[in-house]
């Protein structure tokens, strides 16, 4: 019975969702051309159809799921819909299709991946795979707006790094499970502070220079960044020793520095982030930020209105400064809600996390939610000139289809671990009330 009452619930919510959708299209569509058709309401009908079939496809494989990730997720995708409609029509047709073959892959992950002991069992050749995926815009990528982050396979092109920040915490979720004690067993003091034997700092220098040579060859603060983040929360979560989190914090940073010394663009990107204004870049390399900025600042309290602002004007709109479109036109509570719906999303992951019985699913949930907490926090930073400006997408809300194909992964992958933890704790009950 409890099972169908979260299974209403999330149908509950994405009828919300649906009725809000449909009247975010139509203002764009009064806005665009003073009127609407039948033909301009099958774009919101197609991806409402798409997420009530993912609600049935949940309701009957894992019926006991967490009943809001999935909605949360939607509503993120939907408000990504209706922005990218609005600048380029063309574009969304192209988001509708990768929108379909991400839900594709997620219903897959519920079909086919309901025993993670297998992923565990191949950490190894997982966490190789994950480091080719990133080696290899680093010898075969291309560059966009600076940053060497694409494969050319054909007529398609892809970031393999949405590929391998998955893979990367699925490798560190088996590693950490196996190793954790060691890495929380401190044998020395420094400085009065009780710390672990230096060769147990071995993954941390490790991972250090993984991102430093990212930020090097790929010219991409923001994914080093991403990266380095995910790997210092599940250290964190595998050993709850905060040297960790302050070594970490101090060799990023030390890096960071270093790179800054040693190459133009990462002097540029600090430089746009400090004075943005300066009248000899404005035009130029602060572009970008500059007119972000603008467009926050215009929407105010309760936006433009759909349809009626120009977030045109700002370079890479429906990639990396979707979430200042949004401000223009949505305004300070459209942008406030977006954060709403990240917040809610990462506390029901960590509460999955906290139900997991076993050491590799509660560090695969945290490190999943991790990734998703710290890629929103870089580039809504970035955006609002919070922290330097980096290339990298909004989760389920930007323009395309390598990141919004990782996400839903990640999402399925969430809902297969929610289902895990509930079913366990049924038959623990049962068990329980038999003895």
């Amino acid at each position: 019975m409890r099972k169908i009452k979260e299974r209403n619930r999330e149908l509950a919510l994405l009828i919300v969702l649906a009725t809000l959708q449909f009247v975010g299209f139509i203002s764009v569509e009064m806005a665009k051309s003073g009127g609407i058709s039948a033909s301009s309401l099958l774009y919101p009908a197609g991806i409402s159809g798409i997420f009530f079939v993912i609600h049935f496809a949940i309701r009957f494989l894992t019926p006991r799921a967490d009943p809001v990730l999935f909605p949360v997720a939607a509503g993120l995708t939907g408000i990504g819909a209706i922005m990218i409609y609005r600048l380029d029509s063309g574009l969304a047709l192209e988001q509708l299709t990768w929108l379909t073959v991400a839900c594709a892959a997620l219903v897959l992950v519920l079909l086919f991946l309901r025993s993670f002991e297998v992923l565990s069992r191949y950490k190894y050749t997982i966490g190789v795979l994950a480091l080719v995926l990133l080696a290899s815009t680093m010898v075969f990528g291309y560059e966009v707006n600076g940053a060497r982050l694409w494969l050319q396979i054909g007529p398609m092109s892809f970031q393999p790094s949405e590929i391998a920040k998955l893979l990367l915490v699925v490798f560190l979720a088996a590693f950490f499970a196996e190793r954790y004690e060691l890495l929380s067993i401190a044998t020395h003091r420094v400085a009065g502070i009780p710390v672990p034997e230096l060769k147990y700092f071995i993954p941390l220098l490790a991972m250090w220079g993984i991102t430093v040579l990212m930020m090097i060859y790929q010219r991409d603060l923001g994914s080093s960044l991403l990266f380095f983040g995910i790997f210092i929360s599940m250290l964190y979560a595998a050993t709850s020793r905060k040297i960790y989190v302050f070594v970490g914090i101090g060799l990023f940073i030390l890096g960071a520095y270093l790179c800054y010394l040693g190459f133009s663009h990462v002097q540029i990107r600090v430089m746009t982030w400090l004075h943005p204004f300066n009248p000899a870049t404005i035009q130029s390399e602060s572009y970008q930020i500059t007119q972000s900025l603008f467009a926050l600042s215009s929407g105010g309290l309760s936006g433009s209105g759909l349809g009626l602002g120009y977030p045109t004007f700002i370079p890479s709109v429906t990639t990396d400064f979707i979430f200042s479109a949004i401000g223009e036109e949505l305004g300070l509570l459209g942008a406030v809600s977006i954060v709403i719906l990240y917040v809610l999303f990462v506390g029901r992951g960590v509460k999955v996390a906290l139900l997991q019985t076993d050491d590799f699913s509660k560090l695969l949930a945290v490190g999943l939610v991790s990734i998703v907490a710290i890629q929103s926090f870089i580039i809504m930073g970035g955006v609002t000139r919070l922290i330097p400006l980096t290339g990298i997408t909004l989760p389920f809300v930007s323009y395309g289809g390598s990141s919004l194909l990782a996400n839903f992964v990640l999402l399925g992958l969430l809902l297969v671990l929610s289902q895990k933890s509930a079913s366990t704790n049924v038959m623990s009950l049962r068990e329980g009330a038999r003895h």
